[in-house]
């Protein structure tokens, strides 16, 4: 068997969930962006907008898209946050908050049927790597002339 790197691994296997998740998503006319942006927003308190893009691990100019396309379909309103005058705090509308649920059982689902179906040993190995790539990364450790193995 010709040995896969770790990179492709990733990569497929998000193309794989991610290809799942708008097919599902299409179920309830939206896509998977908007479910994960609707996630992302806090139900009760709102988040300011600013705080959505880092959080999502999105680009403010693909952002603004889904939040704009949101506004337009009554899920979310953009309200003045009154902490910070000059910034705006995203809200979820009633629609939104259904909405949300859906996108949430969808969720929950999926991890429902891959918990059944892996031990929970292998799972926690999992997000062990997981960890121990996200650290890699955020520390710029990959590329660095002193590479601790």
């Amino acid at each position: 068997m010709k040995e896969i790197t770790i990179d492709y691994a990733l990569r497929a296997t998000w193309q794989s969930v991610a290809r799942m998740y708008n097919e599902e998503a299409k179920k309830f006319d939206s896509t998977m962006a908007v479910g994960f942006t609707l996630l992302s927003v806090d139900p009760k308190t709102g988040t300011p907008s600013t705080a959505l893009g880092p959080k999502m691990g999105m680009e403010a100019t693909s952002l603004s898209r889904i939040l704009k396309r949101m506004e337009q379909l009554g899920l979310i309103e953009r309200r003045p946050n009154p902490k910070d005058g000059r910034g705006v705090l995203i809200y979820l509308t009633e629609f939104g908050l259904e909405k949300r649920k859906d996108s949430k059982d969808v969720v929950l689902k999926f991890n429902e049927t891959v918990r059944s179906k892996v031990a929970p040993e292998k799972l926690d190995g999992f997000f062990e790597v997981m960890d121990t790539i996200n650290q890699l990364v955020s520390e710029k450790n990959i590329y660095s002339k002193n590479i601790i193995k």
